[in-house]
């Protein structure tokens, strides 16, 4: 339950690491002291054999065990408390994933390597006994010990594999088809743990294709329909199912019925232990929905409500709210939240912030530093949805409004930069320095690729963009994850023209970029991805070319070809005097 409730805030994310944590001193004192009893038993065991030897037929003594034989030599009580051990390590390895963090992630390998360790143990006595085990084992046992190896290759497979290298866990590959085995197993079998393996299975399959909807949408989004299905035919009023419910109906692009599943869901907790948590996490959906369908006066107001209820991040939640009403255009209002941001901003120990409300405080220090006036060239909540990847579910009139809002600040950009050289250009040595607008003029050019990808459409002018950013990237200074975005983009293009070798090439390119914003989220999602790739087949080496600006460029002859009649009218290259445009092929 405490687990359940982790997601609402810090406090309850301390609660539930608290409850693990000693569930989990609990369990290992029961195996110290299975331990010394086990040696205190078999002292006076040999002891007494010792006397009795010669007295003791020796057919009864000496007749060996049958390799085939069921290993006993483990009460199930012991196995047990290994499983519960075991299971106490893995939620709080998936609270860690949750967090979002390079700290976070890299104590979620260590907790399922520790995970693993105990499970393990449990599984080899489980494998001996064979047919048999059920004698020796309960049934909720071994339900555990399949939800738990299933969860623990699951949750590796999806971790970036610079994460589980670098804490070595296991010295073995994750099974990913192993883990949806025994997780399914575990779900059919109706034991006490068939619904968290449901669980598993729902957010493996909503939280990969979220996270790479352009590439694992369609292989997820109708298995987790079923798997739901299911699982609603036992627990129709879960709230828990029907949250899941909210994360499929968006996959499936109906968000309609993602909103009112949603809606639903928090209902069905009211008056209960986990209504705050649960109706706070479905309010922030609903917020998402509210920003994919264009009601930003909503998503403002879910904003707000979330920051008051101190859910997740306030900071974050701040900057959402004033990032939303900046698209209503109401900027003093907007002003106003962003100036709340610093304040909200929690220093943990060591000094460090979370990823999130770090990169909340930077963009609001950035606005801040030309006190406000530079906002025409930012278009923060759609700057969110590129790094989120939610483009993908709008529809077709959302994408064109968004596509206005981006060209509209790029031409802000090419006026006041316009304009700063026409001042140079009247004035011998300014004091002024050269305009610089790489930062902003590559954001906006990654967010208008990104919605063109998502219609699928400017081939040719994406290969334009993404190659600025790419052969600009020396000249990025606050905005350098954008480059490794830039090269997640690529792939999508070249994924949507079926060149999907030169795809996983470029997300290989991607994985090389470290420190930027949100750079263990994106490695998860070049990993999916990748990872997709590899197991429809698409293995194929590219040659490394010496030349590293060539390494780094992106072309898309095929997609350009097929939108050959767009003519050089419709498609501006984004040049600047300072950052003449270069294509590379």
């Amino acid at each position: 339950m405490a687990f359940l409730k982790a997601t609402s805030g810090e406090h309850d994310y301390a609660m539930a690491l608290g409850v693990l944590n000693t569930t989990y001193n609990i369990a290992k004192a029961q195996l110290d002291a299975a331990k010394k009893s086990s040696r205190i038993s078999g002292y006076f065991s040999g002891y007494y054999n010792y006397f009795k030897r010669d007295s003791t037929s020796p057919t009864r003594t000496t007749t060996p065990t049958s390799p085939s034989s069921p290993d006993l030599s483990t009460p199930n009580g012991v196995l047990r408390a290994h499983v519960v051990k075991a299971e106490c390590c893995l939620l709080i390895a998936v609270l860690q994933l949750l967090q979002e963090s390079v700290m976070s992630y890299v104590k979620c390998g260590l907790n399922l390597r520790r995970a693993y360790t105990s499970y393990n143990f449990v599984w080899q006595k489980y494998k001996t006994m064979g047919d048999e085990a059920h004698k020796y084992m309960d049934r909720d046992t071994i339900s555990g010990v399949q939800f738990g190896i299933g969860s623990v290759h699951l949750v590796l497979s999806a971790l970036p594999a610079k994460i589980w290298k670098a804490v070595s866990i296991l010295g073995w590959k994750p099974d990913k088809e192993l883990g949806f085995k025994l997780l399914n197993e575990c779900a059919d079998n109706k034991r006490i743990r068939s619904p968290m393996a449901t669980v598993m299975l729902l957010a493996y399959y909503t939280t990969a294709a979220s996270f790479a909807p352009q590439i694992l949408s369609e292989q997820y989004t109708k298995i987790g329909m079923e798997t739901l299905l299911e699982a609603q035919r036992y627990y129709p009023n879960s709230a828990l199912y029907l949250f899941f419910a909210g994360r499929t109906s968006r996959l499936a692009l109906d968000l309609s019925l993602s909103t009112q599943s949603y809606l639903y869901a928090a209902e069905m907790t009211k008056n209960d232990w986990a209504e705050v948590a649960v109706a706070s996490a479905c309010r922030y959906e609903i917020a998402i929905n509210h920003m994919i369908t264009g009601n930003w006066e909503q998503a403002a107001s879910s904003f707000e409500h979330l920051h008051n209820e101190k859910y997740w991040s306030p900071a974050f939640c701040k900057y959402m709210q004033g990032s939303c009403l900046e698209m209503t255009g109401n900027r003093s209002a907007a002003i106003l939240a962003y100036a709340e941001v610093p304040s909200l901003v929690v220093k943990k120990l060591g000094g460090r912030m979370s990823d999130i409300d770090a990169y909340a405080l930077r963009k609001v220090t950035l606005f801040q530093s030309s006190g406000y006036q530079d906002l025409d060239f930012y278009t923060p909540a759609l700057e969110f949805m590129c790094i989120w990847n939610l483009f993908h579910f709008m529809d077709k009139a959302g994408l064109d409004y968004c596509l206005k809002v981006v060209n509209t600040a790029l031409e802000s950009i090419q006026i006041q930069e316009q304009e700063e050289y026409d001042k140079r250009s009247q004035e011998l040595a300014p004091e002024t320095s050269l305009p610089d607008h790489f930062d902003k003029r590559a954001t906006l050019l990654l967010m208008k690729a990104s919605l063109q990808n998502a219609k699928q459409v400017e081939a040719a002018e994406n290969t334009i963009m993404l190659n600025w950013i790419i052969d600009h990237k020396e000249n990025l200074d606050a905005e350098t994850w954008v480059v490794p975005f830039a090269l997640w983009e690529a792939g999508v293009a070249c994924w949507h023209v079926n060149n999907r070798d030169r795809s996983r090439h470029v997300w290989e390119m991607a994985l090389e970029f470290s420190t930027y914003d949100f750079e263990y989220r994106l490695a998860v999602r070049l990993n999916l991805a990748m990872t997709h790739a590899e197991e429809l087949g698409y293995t194929k080496p590219i040659p490394k070319p010496t030349d590293d600006k060539k390494r780094y460029s992106v072309s898309l002859p095929a997609m350009a070809a097929k939108n050959n009649n767009t003519t050089a009218n419709n498609t501006p290259p984004p040049t600047s005097p300072t950052a003449p445009t270069t294509t590379s092929s």
